[in-house]
């Protein structure tokens, strides 16, 4: 679909693709469907259609999708509705969900409680995925982009 690799970016084929990882339970390809029907990118805009499969993907779990039907609730208006898709996408480690209940807050569109109850579930989720592995590897993968980064400065200082 994005055109990469050398390959041609190809909308319909794409959508073709995700409709049917979609009928067999995909979360990602509803995300994908639900975005392509918001915007109209390859298909006729329907923002209804992309209601529907963002809620597929969300109910499933998927927080990317439960923050777009938070923005769409924001769009048409329904800011109590909003908020709830937030929260629990922000509960569930959405920095972006996190931040818009902080503007939100900071428009008078939620209240302290629900800012606090974000800010709470959110460092939870955090704290949650925190383990001495995971630091580790993360020290081990910073670690390699900076011996990568370093041969790439020196190839290009030998080429000049």
């Amino acid at each position: 679909y994005y055109g990469y690799n050398g390959l041609f970016k190809n909308v319909q084929r794409a959508i073709e693709l995700w409709r049917e990882a979609a009928e067999l339970g995909s979360i990602n390809a509803h995300f994908e469907l639900g975005n392509k029907f918001d915007s109209g990118e390859g298909v006729i805009q329907d923002k209804a259609k992309a209601v529907q499969h963002w809620e597929m993907a969300a109910i499933q779990g998927d927080i990317e999708s439960r923050n777009s039907l938070g923005v769409n609730e924001i769009n048409n208006g329904n800011y109590e509705r909003a908020v709830k898709h937030f929260l629990i996408a922000a509960k569930m480690g959405n920095e972006v969900a996190l931040g818009n209940v902080n503007k939100m807050f900071a428009n008078g569109l939620a209240t302290r409680e629900q800012y606090a109850e974000a800010l709470k579930g959110f460092q939870d989720s955090v704290d949650e995925m925190h383990s001495q592995e995971r630091d580790e590897g993360t020290t081990v993968c910073r670690d390699v982009q900076r011996e990568e980064i370093a041969r790439e400065i020196a190839n290009r200082n030998r080429e000049s």
